[in-house]
């Protein structure tokens, strides 16, 4: 094999980090595929680390002890996070948009991958100390943005449905108030979460909290700990709260017919 020059292995170390958040590589890894000294790609890292934080796109860790090495952490979006979240509330204040019944339609949102990428990217940047062990989200339309999420922090993604499958074999079932102030039953199987868990709700939208207290009661019959709750869009003040200490990517003022609609980015997202 030939030798590998620095510009290219700089190359592919970047897709391989980046293409695997979170996940840790020996450098024992990087010389075995390079077929280089460790004290080389030990250089390489620190390139890497510098071009990343100069142009602000994410963190390149150092993991010391016997199973570490180095590990590639996308943080927020650098300088363009408020803009990123600022273009989606710009869209969402399109006329048309607000539905009969106090409703807002941004399904197509929630299908675009370039922007539920960035929105769980936002999501997870936020827990990465956090240990979480798996997402949890409800169905449906708050899944794309939770996978995202749990891709971004490498932990399985778990979906409580409204009704339990067959193939998923036996499960817990909870009722719960949900934001319109109707009774619907969640669930999710015995096999998908294990006891002592961590875990982060991830959904799409927040009117009162309803499902959202709905996931933290299923969680308790787990004996699970929710370690944070993130929504892409929440009601500002809501008439009734039914949870406390959630996170948002955008914020909704009240919904009123015949008037602009009042999107705004979270003020954590800086």
């Amino acid at each position: 094999m030939d030798k590998i020059k620095r510009n290219e292995r700089l190359a592919a170390m970047t897709q391989i980090l980046t293409a695997s958040p979170n996940r840790i590589f020996t450098l024992s890894h990087f010389c075995e595929l390079f077929s280089t000294a460790k004290s080389t790609v030990s250089e390489d890292v620190a390139i890497l680390q510098e071009t990343m934080k100069q142009f602000q796109l994410g963190k390149l860790e150092t993991v010391t002890g016997a199973a570490g090495g180095v590990r590639y952490r996308p943080i927020g979006l650098g300088a363009t996070g408020r803009d990123f979240v600022e273009g989606i509330c710009q869209r969402l204040r399109e006329p048309g948009r607000h539905l009969p019944g106090g409703y807002l339609y941004f399904s197509d949102i929630l299908s675009e991958p370039q922007l539920v990428q960035g929105m769980g990217t936002l999501i997870a940047s936020q827990y990465y100390d956090a240990h979480v062990d798996f997402v949890l989200t409800m169905e449906t339309k708050g899944i794309p943005v939770a996978l995202m999420a749990a891709n971004a922090l490498r932990v399985p993604l778990t979906i409580a449905r409204h009704a339990t499958k067959v193939y998923e074999g036996s499960a817990v079932n909870i009722s719960y108030v949900s934001g319109s102030g109707n009774i619907e039953t969640m669930a999710l199987s015995r096999r998908a979460v294990r006891e002592g868990q961590r875990c982060l709700i991830v959904d799409d939208f927040m009117r009162g909290g309803g499902t959202a207290r709905g996931m933290i009661e299923l969680m308790k019959e787990f004996s699970i700990t929710v370690v944070g709750i993130c929504f892409v869009l929440a009601m500002e003040n809501p008439k009734h709260r039914s949870i406390q200490g959630e996170r948002s990517l955008m914020v909704l003022r009240d919904i009123k017919e015949g008037q602009p609609l009042d999107i705004r980015p979270a003020d954590w997202i800086e």
